[in-house]
């Protein structure tokens, strides 16, 4: 069977051979793969921050309480919870990808695609405001403003991250490429 798409921004006048074999559920899959995109509501958004933000958190304080533990300074902990910000984000969206029976090659595709920009900007928000809040670099594990801060600089980009990602699922973008997985 031979389909020809018409219509889908960017992918004008191509041809798709041999979908019948694919069944009604993956030829679904593979119209979202395209990202035709689409109203996304707010909720949605949320729950992709959401997800995004939980990997970040459990990155972010981990890299500090591994760097506090070892002495480190506050740029080398700093760059360490990034590191582990973006391990854990990206692990989140693995482990579902693939238990919906996706290769890993293709899984780590997906998370890439799926969590780079919304975890960048979620990094550089939160990270943002922990270096320019007064005292909160030097605050300890043990120090009320290390979690008060924390939880503001969490709030804040969650805050400026699930409008990016609304942007980005209604352009068949970000967390669109993992919904395709989720039956």
């Amino acid at each position: 069977m031979e389909q020809k798409h018409e219509g889908h921004e960017g992918h004008e006048g191509h041809q798709h051979h041999g979908h019948e074999q694919h069944g009604h559920e993956q030829h679904q899959v593979h119209g979202h793969a395209h990202g035709a995109g689409g109203p996304v509501s707010w909720g949605m958004a949320a729950r992709a921050t959401l997800h995004c933000l939980t990997g970040c958190a459990i990155g972010e304080v981990l890299g500090m309480v591994i760097g506090t533990a070892l002495g480190w300074g506050n740029v080398q902990t700093m760059i360490l919870a990034i590191i582990l910000a973006f391990f854990f984000g990206y692990a989140l969206t693995l482990r579902g990808v693939l238990a919906a029976g996706v290769d890993l090659r293709t899984a780590i595709r997906v998370a890439l695609a799926a969590d780079t920009l919304s975890i960048a900007v979620m990094e550089l928000i939160d990270n943002g405001v922990i270096a320019l809040w007064p005292g909160a670099m030097d605050a300890h594990l043990s120090d009320p403003l290390f979690w008060i801060v924390l939880a503001i600089a969490l709030a804040a980009a969650f805050v400026i991250t699930t409008p990016v990602n609304k942007w980005m699922i209604g352009r068949g973008k970000g967390h669109a490429v993992v919904h395709q997985y989720h039956h």
